[in-house]
Formats: structure tokens, C-alpha cells, sequence
């Protein structure tokens, strides 16, 4: 399987680069100490931003800014990192989900980035990022029906897999996933992308048993 970015999405977004890692992992319910890592990242983007210099985080600001290039409004449609972080400074529970999404949440609260997990088992030939159109159809998880006109989307051979909002059912990360991929969108930088990919891969050592990791920046 490949990643790329469509010439398109280049074009428009020059500052823009991917980390992808793929491994073979084994997921389960979240650990106390993986949540507690949770908890206290959430803890301290509470004290350091306000929900109003919130989306001037370089890495939010430039995903929101992709957002306008292509025509959707990132006020209506949150990047999924600024929205983590949003509950966080409101003091709203965080989701429980299980190791990988709730590790991939911890990774992209500290770094602001957008980061798209899949089942890499249930993604059909090779991935590209390009822009949604009207005429996608796009199942968001917990979300319903999902317009990403407008969007920065992967897609594979048979459709949209992932947007900076959420991700697609599809190929959603399940307790079953056993072959993760995962793309770091950095619209700009914040975190240094090579640190944000090799901090991923030691956790995905950590908390779920990570092997046969191959990583990369696009």
C-alpha cells in the first residue's frame, strides 16, 4: 500500500507533509496508564490555551487554514485536534475508546495535528489525499452521513477513509485491528514531524505491542 498527496492538495498546501506508519499491533481496552497520559495532556492544554488561542496553535491554524483554501468552514467543521483539545479546556470528559484511538487522541492533543488511524486490513489498494466533492458519500464515526465537500480526504479504491474532522467507518480501528496505519497531517509545523512520528511508534511500542513498524514523511 502507498501513500500519496495529490498534486492538488500539494499545490495549495506547500507547507504540508504526512508522517505514515504502519505496524502490526495488538489492540485492547485502554490502560489505566495510557489514560492517565490522556488525563494529563489534557491537563496541561487546559492551562495553556484559552478556546479563544486555541486555533492559533500553528498545526491548528494551518489545517484550518487548508479548510478555507478548499471552501469548508473550520468553525463548523472542527478539526479533530482542536476539538479534542476544546473539550479539554471545557473541562468535558474525554471518549474512552480503546489503545490505538485513545493513544493516536494523546499524540495529536500534544502535537495539534490531525491524525487519521485506520484498519490498514480493511483499505482497498493504495491511498491518496485529495479534496471532497459533493458527490462523496462519507460515514463518519459517530457522525453519520458527512459532508466533506471542501475537505482534505484519503481515499482508497473504493472511497473517502479519512478527513482532519474524522474518519470513515469503513476502516475504522476496531478492538479486532491487528494492521494499523496511521497518517500525521502536518498542514504546518509545530511539533517536529520526525520526533511526532518516532514518539508514536514508542508508544504503539508501550501500550500495543507494535511490530513490523515501517514509517515515513511524504
Amino acid at each position: 500500500m502507498k501513500v500519496s498527496i495529490s498534486s492538488l492538495v500539494s499545490e495549495a498546501c506547500p507547507t504540508l507533509h504526512a508522517g505514515i506508519i504502519k505496524a502490526h499491533v495488538v489492540n485492547s481496552p485502554t490502560s489505566d496508564q495510557l489514560w492517565d497520559e490522556l488525563q494529563a495532556e489534557a491537563t496541561r492544554i487546559a492551562s495553556e490555551y484559552s478556546t479563544e488561542t486555541l486555533s492559533k496553535r500553528p498545526a491548528i491554524a494551518g489545517t484550518r487554514r487548508a479548510y478555507k483554501t478548499f471552501g469548508k468552514d473550520p468553525a463548523r467543521y472542527r478539526v479533530s485536534s482542536e476539538a479534542l483539545c476544546r473539550r479539554a479546556i471545557r473541562g468535558l470528559d474525554l471518549y474512552r475508546i480503546n489503545t490505538l484511538v485513545d493513544l493516536i487522541n494523546v499524540v495529536s492533543m500534544h502535537s495539534g495535528y490531525s491524525i487519521g488511524g485506520f484498519d490498514a486490513d480493511r483499505i482497498e489498494g493504495d491511498m491518496t489525499l485529495g479534496v471532497g466533492t459533493a458527490e462523496d458519500v462519507f460515514h463518519g464515526i459517530g457522525r453519520g452521513l458527512l459532508n466533506i465537500e471542501g475537505m482534505p480526504v484519503y481515499r482508497d479504491n473504493v472511497g473517502g477513509v479519512g478527513t482532519p474532522t474524522s474518519d470513515e467507518e469503513r476502516t475504522k480501528i476496531t478492538l479486532d485491528t491487528t494492521h494499523l496505519l496511521i497518517t500525521i497531517n502536518a498542514y504546518a509545523p509545530e511539533m517536529p514531524l520526525d520526533e511526532c512520528v518516532e514518539w508514536t511508534i514508542e508508544l504503539l511500542k508501550k501500550y500495543a505491542q507494535a511490530t513490523d513498524i515501517e514509517s515515513y514523511i511524504i
